[in-house]
C-alpha cells in the first residue's frame, strides 16, 4: 500500500509523523512524503474555506499520483476555523480515495509533550508530566525547553522522532482528544480499509 502523507512543518516530516503512523497501522505501507505548501500544488483561489479547497486539491493530487491512500495533517494555530474546514474534506464524496485529515491543536508540537515516559527515555533525564498538550500556548518552545535541559543533545526534529517511536499511543490519544485522538481513527481505517481490500 502507498500512501501520499502531507504536512506542515519540517518537525512532522523528520520521522516523527511516520512513526505515528507507523504505530496507528502503516507499519508496513510505502509512504511517500509531501508538504501542504507545495507550491507546485495549487488550491483555486477566490472566497471561501482555504484549507477546505487545499485538502480537497491534494485529494485530486493523490489520485493523480496513483496513491491508494492520503494522510493530510495541519496545525490548528489558534484558527479553529481549520477544524471544521479539514473536518468538510475528510467528509467530501467529491472523490472516493481512502483519507485520513486532521488538525494538530493548538500544532504537532503539543503531542510531542503528552506522554511523559517517552520524553523521559528520548530526552535521557527525568520529565514530569506537562500540561494539557492542547492547551499550551506555544508548545514547540516547551519541546525546546526541555531539549535544552535534556542528557540527550540532538536536534529538535530527531527529538519528536525519538518520541514518536516511543509514545504510547493510547497516552497521546487520551491527553489530546481534540486533534490526535480523531485523526488516529482516521489513520487506522485507511489501514484496516486496505486490509479488506
Amino acid at each position: 500500500m502507498t500512501v501520499l502523507v502531507v504536512s506542515e512543518g519540517k518537525h512532522e516530516q523528520a520521522g516523527a509523523l511516520e512513526n505515528l503512523i507507523r504505530k496507528l497501522g502503516g507499519a508496513g505501507a510505502n509512504l511517500a512524503f509531501d508538504r501542504v505548501s507545495n507550491s507546485a500544488i495549487h488550491a483555486h483561489h477566490g472566497k471561501g474555506r482555504g484549507y477546505l479547497k487545499r485538502a480537497l486539491r491534494w485529494l485530486m493530487e493523490a489520485q493523480k499520483r496513483g496513491v491508494d491512500a492520503l494522510i493530510l495533517l495541519i496545525d490548528e494555530d489558534g484558527q479553529k476555523q481549520r477544524c471544521e474546514q479539514i473536518q468538510r474534506a475528510q467528509e467530501s464524496t467529491l472523490r472516493q480515495l481512502p483519507r485520513a485529515m486532521g488538525v494538530a491543536i493548538r500544532t504537532f508540537d503539543a503531542w510531542m509533550l503528552a506522554d511523559e515516559r517517552a520524553l523521559t527515555e528520548a530526552l535521557g533525564c527525568i520529565v514530569a508530566r506537562q500540561p494539557n498538550p492542547e492547551m499550551i500556548r506555544d508548545p514547540k518552545s516547551g519541546c525546546a525547553g526541555l531539549l535544552a535541559n535534556g542528557q540527550n543533545q540532538m536536534a529538535q526534529s530527531k527529538m519528536y522522532a525519538e518520541i514518536a517511536r516511543r509514545i504510547d499511543i493510547d497516552i497521546l490519544s487520551s491527553r489530546c482528544p481534540t486533534g490526535f485522538g480523531p485523526f488516529a481513527e482516521y489513520v487506522r481505517r485507511v489501514f484496516v480499509q486496505e486490509e479488506r481490500s
